[in-house]
């Protein structure tokens, strides 16, 4: 498998902090008593629109496969394909002043993403491959970061089994960073997402040294002719066997 280069690592970055900044100006423009749905509609138009000029002004020969585009099937043939989701949590972005969104770039070679980004605009942060954070020491209890409107039937489980603190959060980016921070410990999803919504978050969770899979240990692949993924699992190297055999 090719390695990624010095200046997709670095573009990445600049793609996801771009469309950070102008998902703020959007969201900051809006009027507080226009419905929550112009808001959403514009943050996702207006993001994806820069991304694909963007990327195809960088990596004019590579694919690109978006949440907000038409899925071009030549992308399979492809040897590198750009997976991005232009506003993650666009139910938090519609709601100021929640910080709890995402903007996802990443970079996939041969099925697996080998750079990426994720920006927390709201928080103003990204976090990428390009300067992967180092991992916090753990906590004294187990942090298991869930969906704060949709946490999946094994959630109880889970925190049953670990003797877990929930900590409940908006988009699937926002909680596999809290992973990367260390404002949690595990991010366990069965209700099944896109590959735009982990392909950038597997990537920075992965050169951060966390570790990445499907819930049954198999790797997760990407740019297939489906982009399903039924669950993931994000979580510190040490908890892998805990959390494993929990499920």
């Amino acid at each position: 498998m090719p390695d990624p280069t010095p200046q997709d690592h670095a573009d990445a970055a600049t793609l996801a902090e771009e469309s950070g900044r102008l998902l703020l100006a959007i969201r900051a423009g809006v009027d507080a008593f226009e419905p929550p749905e112009r808001i959403k509609d514009e943050g996702d138009r207006r993001s994806h629109e820069l991304l694909m000029a963007r990327l195809h002004e960088t990596h004019p020969g590579d694919a690109v496969l978006s949440e907000e585009g038409a899925d071009d099937q030549a992308r399979l043939g492809a040897e590198r394909v750009w997976i991005v989701d232009p506003l993650d949590g666009t139910r938090e972005f519609g709601e100021p002043p929640r910080t709890d969104w995402a903007v996802h770039v990443a970079l996939v070679i041969d099925g697996t993403p080998v750079a990426g980004a994720v920006a927390l605009p709201a928080r103003g942060l990204v976090l990428s491959t390009a300067n992967p954070p180092r991992l916090q020491p753990p906590a004294e209890r187990i942090r298991l970061v869930v969906s704060r409107t949709r946490p999946p039937a094994i959630t109880a489980a889970l925190q049953e089994a670990l003797d877990a603190e929930l900590v409940p959060m908006g988009s699937a980016g926002a909680k596999a960073m809290a992973v990367v921070l260390g404002d949690a410990d595990v991010y366990a999803h069965a209700g099944g997402q896109y590959e735009w919504d982990s392909a950038a978050p597997v990537a920075v969770a992965t050169a951060a040294g966390l570790h990445c899979s499907r819930l049954d240990g198999s790797p997760l692949v990407y740019n297939r002719p489906n982009p399903w993924l039924p669950d993931l699992l994000i979580c510190r190297p040490e908890l892998v066997d805990r959390v494993r055999k929990a499920l």
